[in-house]
């Protein structure tokens, strides 16, 4: 495979770094220790410049190339990893696993971070571009909207960043491939909070009671409808309710109930839909049953949708490093990502590298495959030359 050979001999490097902050999850904004390791390493490096505390723990490094900047194209190129680890329990039984209970990197962003320190590294070395490579490194992927935090604190217009990419690892897709498409790639992804007060009383007689959990029952029933019957079935919707918390004896009927969801969506028409018609699914049933009933629903990240002609420049890359072959357009996933947040603001994609056949994201067996390391590495280096192509 056409991987560049400078990557393949800083690997074992990448993967110490990689397997170091394994050993050391930090979750959302608090990943001060990571920060610093992706901080010393960037000015060993020697970035021309290394900002930190963007987004609260975000790091950012720029290497200017050696060449001219093109004057009518693309200047600056962004370059996203996250740095956060899950609040799980890891059951891998490694010699690098994590020193942390209850904390693991069971998402890859381990090496998602090696991976870019690995590439940020060859770029500096070589600067075989023009413009300049804008490495990111951001924290709270994983529910804390870090992406959106450092887009707020300036990130886009301070290092001046024309297009921006993202990169995930993908179990269950082949070491040396990559996966991608056009437009919506992953969902965006709301929250459902439901509390419902009944009337309490005893099991034996329900007639006296407005029983909370038949209640609960026919929201998740008549919520499923809303996928079933109101969106077209051309489109994606998914509406899960995960939570349902009621009662603590067999024959009390229990007063109050709630209930916890999560809605995915591909388009912001769709996504309006369903929250227009969750409303009026809990105020029908409430009406029906003769419950008061409380929904507070609140938006997560948007859809992540890649850009055409990115897309495709993103594409011609991958294929260039694992060959025309192991690059495939992938369906989009219900799954949710705040990259979301860079693609709404500069154009750009997201792209998945394949991770073998490992445990699944967020899994306690999961492991970021090592053998990876050399494809997503080149990958962006390559992505950096091309596009800021003298």
């Amino acid at each position: 495979m056409p991987i560049v050979n400078r990557v393949a001999d800083l690997q074992p490097d990448i993967q110490a770094w990689r397997r170091d902050i394994h050993q050391h999850p930090e979750l959302l904004y608090d990943v001060h220790r990571t920060a610093a390791f992706v901080a010393e390493r960037l000015r060993e490096f020697g970035c021309d410049e290394v900002a930190t505390g963007l987004g609260r723990t975000g790091v950012v490094g720029v290497i200017k190339g050696r060449k001219p900047a093109n004057g009518g194209g693309v200047k600056v190129i962004g370059l996203r990893a996250d740095m956060d680890a899950l609040p799980v329990e890891e059951e891998t039984n490694l010699p690098y696993a994590s020193r942390t209970p209850g904390k693991m990197h069971a998402c890859g962003h381990d090496g998602h971070t090696a991976m870019l320190l690995g590439a940020a590294r060859y770029l500096a070395e070589t600067r075989n571009f023009a413009g300049d490579a804008v490495v990111i490194f951001q924290p709270a992927e994983e529910g804390g909207a870090g992406a959106a935090a450092m887009i707020k604190d300036g990130l886009m217009e301070r290092f001046a960043i024309d297009q921006v990419y993202g990169m995930h690892n993908g179990p269950g897709i082949p070491v040396g491939s990559f996966a991608i498409r056009t437009g919506p790639i992953m969902a965006a992804t709301d929250a459902i909070d439901i509390r419902i007060e009944g009337l309490g009383g005893h099991a034996a007689r329900p007639h006296k009671c407005i029983d909370s959990v038949l209640v609960g029952a026919q929201l998740i029933t008549a919520l499923q409808s809303i996928v079933s019957r109101s969106v077209d079935p051309l489109d994606s919707a998914v509406i899960s309710m995960c939570e349902f918390h009621a009662g603590n004896a067999r024959n009390v009927i229990p007063q109050t109930a709630e209930l916890k969801g999560t809605v995915r969506t591909l388009t912001e028409e769709v996504r309006s839909l369903v929250e227009k018609r969750v409303h009026e699914v809990v105020a029908g049933v409430a009406q029906i049953t003769g419950a008061k009933i409380d929904l507070v629903y609140e938006r997560g990240y948007p859809v992540t949708v890649n850009h055409a002609s990115q897309t495709d420049l993103a594409t011609e890359v991958a294929k260039e490093i694992a060959g025309e072959g192991n690059v495939h357009e992938t369906p989009p996933l219900m799954g949710a990502e705040d990259f979301a947040y860079m693609l709404e603001a500069r154009p750009g994609a997201f792209i998945f590298c394949g991770n073998g056949d490992s445990a699944g994201l967020h899994h306690p067996a999961y492991n970021f495959n090592d053998e990876a390391i050399v494809y997503g590495t080149s990958y962006w280096i390559k992505l950096v030359e091309n596009t800021l192509a003298a």
